[in-house]
Parts: structure tokens; C-alpha cells; sequence
């Protein structure tokens, strides 16, 4: 299983509005995908800000290509919510899960 992690940051009060843009719009295009696993969207506050940490989940980096295409190291953003960004990852990272309980 590889994990697909990327984080972005936007003012606190735009928060709410991508987290909805999140579970209507980008599960939605996940659950699509063959090899799709799962996702989870975490967010801490700091200061003004609020930080997003996307974890997604493919069976093999085939279903990442599936999802994000030739370059999977690019982040998939909507030009829709890509205003919202104060500043984010500019490269994804995969790992491949070793074990979870």
C-alpha cells in the first residue's frame, strides 16, 4: 500500500470552506479511482492559520498515476480552491505503509 502525503496551508477562515471542498469534491474524484484505498484529512490551527494534512491511499503507485498522472509528485489542486492557499507542499511524498494496526 503506498501513502500519498501533502499539506497545505490557509487562513483560518477559509478552513471550513476546504474541508467541504474536500469531502464533496476531492473523495468524490479519489473514490473513482481504481486502486483507491482510503483518505484522511487532518488539520492543526497555528496562530491564523490552519494547516491541512491530506493522507491518501492506492494499492500501488499505478493507482497514483491513476489519480495524479505522469508526475505523481505534483499536487492535485483545483484551480477552484487554489486561491485558498496561503502557501503548500509544492511535492507530494509516497511511502509505502510498512505495517498498521
Amino acid at each position: 500500500m503506498i501513502a500519498r502525503v501533502w499539506r497545505g496551508w490557509v487562513r483560518a477562515e477559509d478552513a471550513d470552506g476546504y474541508d467541504r471542498h474536500y469531502r464533496a469534491e476531492v473523495l468524490s474524484t479519489l473514490r473513482a479511482v481504481n486502486g483507491f484505498s482510503g483518505a484522511r484529512l487532518m488539520r492543526r490551527a497555528v496562530g491564523d492559520e490552519v494547516e491541512f494534512l491530506a493522507i491518501t491511499y492506492f494499492t500501488d503507485m499505478d493507482a497514483v498515476h491513476r489519480f495524479a498522472g505522469a508526475d505523481p509528485e505534483v499536487p492535485v489542486i483545483a484551480d477552484a480552491v487554489r486561491a485558498l492557499f496561503i502557501r503548500y507542499d509544492t511535492l507530494v511524498r509516497h511511502y509505502e505503509v510498512d505495517f498498521e494496526t
